[in-house]
Formats: structure tokens, C-alpha cells, sequence
């Protein structure tokens, strides 16, 4: 019997955020190179957009390229960037067929032009969209975007922009936006850190673990991590007797 039986439609997260870990290391273990293991990815990137959207998440993030990122080998870097640029390609009738909005957060300007082209475009093509929104966070790292806001955010106070400075304001000025803080947040290959990903917006979120690398992570997968979140008790630095009173 599938997990997806187990999950209760009613409380599912709104957002689910995921580290795609393990690519390359997945390629090794078939004796393929870290190429091979990227393209195997984009498979199950297809699969959990669709089994997510199928559920009913609204927000799926999903960490495709970091800043430092750019500093692996040209090659990988290039191939990359062009697997990204087919991808968008390949998929943009798929985010139309079920309503995708595709949205995209990081150093957008940071990438080579074609990848941004394309990126663009494709953003404008869904932007309409209403069933789920797909966020791909490019050329992203939770640091830079915490200090590209500050400075942003100190421009527009010392210009009399802005008279008050609380989270609230500070949030406004993160590349999240408009975006709900991610509820749970997966990774994948074994890998228990969180990678300058999202560090603002993941204070509170429910955080699942696996072995299973990116190119195994599947629908049974994903099942299994949402089961596991309906199952813990989110406190909010409250009690578990107030929780119950609430409820």
C-alpha cells in the first residue's frame, strides 16, 4: 500500500522546500560520471513537482544551483547551466498543462545570459499560472541574500523610504517576498546540514533527513517525508498543553 494513503489532504504543508543532494555521488556508485547523475536528477525534479502539485502543495522550493556552486569545474559548471536551459525548455508545456507557476530566486543576474533568457521567459509564460508554484532557487545563497537586503534595506531607511526596522520590513526585502517560509524542509543523500540555504525563512520549519539520493528520491519518497511531518507536534517555542488548549 502507497504512504500517500497515510497523509491527510486537510494538513498538508503549504510549502515544502528540498535540498537535491547526492547527484554525483549517485552517478559513482553506477560507475557514471557527475553528468549522468544530473540528468538522472531532472527526472525526479519532474516527478515530485507533478506528485506535489497532485497533492495540493502550493509552494515547492527546490535548491538547484548555489553561489558557491560557480566554483566547481567549468565543465560541470557549464553542463549545468545548458541541462538547465533544456529543461525549461522541455518542461514549459508541462507548467502550462497543470497550472505551474514557475518562480525563481537567487543571483538571477549572476547567470550566463542564455540560462537567464530562457529563465525569464519562461517565468513570464507561467506567470499566470494558479495550482502550485515551483520556486527554483539559482545562483542562491541564504548569506548573500540576508546581505544583499540589508544593504537594501539600510539605502531606503537612510533615504526616508522606510521609518521602522522589525522583521516584517526585513523579510519584505529577501528574494522570498510574497513567498511563505517553507513548513518542511527535505534533503536528500545522508548530508545533515543545511547548505546557506534559506537560513531566514527555515527558523521554524520541520526538517527530514534521508539516505536516499536526489536520482532515487521518488513519489513513495516524498510521501514518506510529508507522513513523518503530519506526525510531529510544531510548537512555535509554545508548550505542548498549549498547543492542545489551541486545538
Amino acid at each position: 500500500m502507497s504512504l500517500k494513503s497515510k497523509i491527510d489532504l486537510l494538513h498538508l504543508p503549504k510549502h515544502i522546500a528540498i535540498i537535491m543532494d547526492g547527484n554525483g555521488r549517485w552517478a559513482k556508485s553506477q560507475g557514471k560520471d557527475r553528468i549522468f547523475g544530473h540528468h538522472e536528477g531532472v527526472e525526479s525534479v519532474r516527478v515530485i513537482t507533478e506528485t506535489a502539485a497532485n497533492l495540493g502543495v502550493k509552494y515547492l522550493t527546490l535548491y538547484a544551483f548555489s553561489k558557491e556552486n560557480w566554483n566547481r569545474p567549468k565543465a560541470e559548471v557549464e553542463a549545468l547551466m545548458d541541462l538547465l536551459v533544456l529543461s525549461l525548455e522541455n518542461e514549459l508545456e508541462t507548467f502550462q498543462k497543470n497550472s505551474i507557476r514557475l518562480l525563481a530566486i537567487g543571483d538571477i543576474d549572476s547567470l550566463p545570459p542564455k540560462t537567464k533568457a530562457t529563465l525569464l521567459r519562461v517565468l513570464e509564460s507561467t506567470s499566470n499560472n494558479s495550482r502550485m508554484s515551483l520556486v527554483l532557487a539559482l545562483s542562491y545563497s541564504a548569506r548573500w541574500e540576508i546581505t544583499d537586503a540589508a544593504k537594501r534595506l539600510s539605502a531606503d531607511f537612510q533615504e526616508g523610504k522606510i521609518k521602522v526596522i522589525d522583521e516584517n520590513i526585513f523579510a519584505k526585502y529577501l528574494t522570498t517576498n510574497n513567498i511563505p517560509d517553507p513548513e518542511l524542509l527535505i534533503r536528500t543523500s545522508g548530508e545533515y546540514r543545511l547548505s546557506n540555504f534559506l537560513l531566514w525563512q527555515l527558523a521554524y520549519s520541520e526538517m527530514y533527513f534521508t539516505n536516499k539520493y536526489w536520482p532515487e528520491f521518488r513519489a513513495e519518497e516524498f510521501y514518506e517525508a510529508i507522513v513523518d511531518f503530519q506526525g510531529r507536534e510544531r510548537r512555535f517555542g509554545k508548550t505542548s498543553e498549549q498547543i492542545k488548549e489551541i486545538n
